[in-house]
């Protein structure tokens, strides 16, 4: 056994790392039996985690760059990942452990397999550090992605893989159409991504069926699930591998905080990576290549992701009915040529999303209540410049390139987001010149609806 090199000094601290391993692994199962909300209040900081933190009820931030040991032996015990630590807050920090078991816990709700997960610094540092491993070892590979996702994926994938690295990138126009996803996978393909729904175009795609596609072929899927959070729809359920998300949107919806997070299940398949990839994605990537990378969270980011979480559930839902609400008068509005929203029934998208995004646990007096996120886009008639006038007369929503917020924010992505990616990219993504993307905040709808009433009356 690997342990009987150690000292027994070193032995000592791997009984004692067992052991907190294990009473770990029985709060976890605890609160797995506990509702969305629980979860999302309580995470794993609870009664016995409070008295540990002089009583807190609210977890700490640990601020410190690295962990004092008691001795030698502890010290190599954890440099060497044989117990729980923290060490050096570049790999681990007693905050983001709060908010990585909390993120896992509420992403696997419902979810039968076990689940781990790492924060990260960005969004974007989710997006690498979750397809990076994937691409390593020798051989031709490519990848197979939805080209309507984030501007910044859409960068990473074309300009930093396939430019700069050689790996083909294979773009699905049409993540609704199966045979498209299908004909574009081969033994070659390294793993499978779509966004769902997407930014800024709101298209949407057949979780489940794609990800059978890719199971097919031995290879995971990864689903940004940004724009829904695991309040509307949580991947996993659907057979998804690694679920991404830009924990500085609508779960940190008060702005304060930037970071990103990877959620997986056990045993994924994979072609490339050590059986510890496949075993625990999560937990090797934090251990091994992120922490050679070094896209680390503040502990402070952490915090506020924590605290915004706390009400995940409640927002989402409320967030979600005005952004209905506010589509609806776009669509009717003679100056909106076209309207994105995945909720409203004539929408190419309505019965894929139908099926995945609904208010978790609304099922208790029958149906679950379909909610479909508080993110839309609308093409103002007149072109590019229409577009521009609109944006430039709003008064209450803000002009930003953010997303998630409890305060209304616009942007035209073709000058913002998704500038860098060209007018042949954003063609490819499906984004046009004339597209307003709209972010529904907090505000009373009636007085989000009265801005865009104003703006569009030119």
């Amino acid at each position: 056994m690997a342990g009987q090199q150690y000292s027994t000094g070193v032995k000592r601290y791997i009984k004692q790392g067992e052991q907190a391993v294990a009473a770990l692994q029985r709060q976890r199962d605890t609160m797995r039996g506990k509702r969305f909300d629980t979860i999302a209040v309580h995470g794993l900081y609870g009664a016995e985690g409070a008295l540990a933190n002089q009583g807190s009820i609210i977890e700490p931030a640990y601020f410190s760059s690295a962990q004092h040991f008691e001795n030698s032996d502890q010290m190599e015990a954890a440099l060497a990942y044989l117990i729980p630590s923290w060490a050096y807050s570049r790999i681990a920090n007693p905050t983001l452990h709060y908010l990585e078991e909390t993120l896992a816990l509420l992403e696997g709700y419902g979810f039968a397999g076990e689940t781990s997960a790492l924060v990260t610094a960005s969004g974007m540092a989710a997006v690498f550090m979750a397809t990076n491993p994937f691409l390593e070892g020798a051989g031709p590979a490519n990848i197979v992605a939805s080209s309507k996702c984030y501007g910044g994926t859409f960068m990473l994938f074309s300009e930093r893989y396939g430019r700069e690295r050689g790996i083909e990138v294979r773009w699905v126009c049409n993540p609704l159409d199966l045979e498209e996803w299908s004909a574009a996978i081969d033994d070659n393909t390294r793993f499978v991504f779509g966004e769902m729904p997407t930014n800024p175009a709101l298209a949407v795609f057949d979780i489940a069926a794609v990800a059978e596609l890719a199971h097919r072929h031995g290879i995971p899927l990864l689903v940004d699930s940004t724009l829904a959070t695991p309040a509307l729809t949580r991947p996993l359920c659907h057979g998804a591998d690694v679920v991404i998300h830009s924990v500085s949107k609508s779960m940190t919806s008060s702005g304060f905080a930037i970071g990103g997070a990877l959620i997986s299940r056990c045993d994924i398949p994979s072609r490339v990576g050590p059986p510890e990839l496949r075993a625990d994605f999560a937990s090797y990537v934090k251990l091994l290549p992120f922490r050679d990378h070094g896209p680390c969270m503040s502990p402070f980011n952490a915090l506020m992701a924590l605290n915004d979480l706390r009400s995940l559930r409640s927002k989402m839902d409320q967030l979600s009915c005005s952004t209905m609400r506010v589509a609806e008068f776009l669509a009717e509005h003679p100056r909106v040529e076209q309207v994105g929203y995945p909720g409203l029934e004539d929408d190419p998208g309505y019965l894929v999303a139908s099926r995945y995004m609904h208010l978790v646990d609304s099922d208790e007096g029958g149906e679950p209540l379909n909610r479909y996120g508080h993110l839309l886009s609308f093409c103002v008639a007149g072109g590019a410049q229409a577009a521009r006038k609109v944006l430039d007369r709003l008064q209450l929503i803000m002009r930003a390139t953010d997303l998630g917020r409890i305060k209304s924010i616009a942007t035209i992505p073709v000058i913002s987001t998704h500038q860098q990616q060209g007018e042949e990219g954003c063609d490819l993504a499906g984004i046009p010149a004339n597209l307003i993307r709209l972010c529904v905040g907090g505000e009373h709808p009636d007085d989000i609806i009265a801005d865009l009433a104003q703006a569009l009356d030119f």
